[in-house]
């Protein structure tokens, strides 16, 4: 099963021409790209994220609300071994 993960974008700039982000999961932060978001996108809004795309919008409650639900599966394991590996 793929997942969408809720992050908050932290910084917004360009790369080679396309909208890219550092999004913060949970205090592991990625860059990814903003390229279908970000016209509606701004920094300190959520975005779900897959595979390294932001895809849609999210505001913070539902955010927070999908949190506590990959929480209660223990999905969010894999977001602490990436905090290891994090700069």
């Amino acid at each position: 099963m793929c997942l969408g993960i809720p992050g908050k974008i932290v910084a917004m700039h360009e790369t080679q021409g396309l909208p890219m982000g550092v999004v913060d999961f949970g205090g592991v932060r990625r860059e990814v790209c903003l390229a279908y978001v970000a016209p509606e996108v701004a920094i300190g809004d959520y975005a779900i994220v897959h595979v390294g795309f932001a895809i849609s919008k999210v505001d913070e409650a539902e955010a927070q609300r999908t949190f506590a639900a990959l929480r209660e599966l223990s999905q969010l394991d894999e977001l602490e071994w990436m905090k290891e590996l994090a700069p």
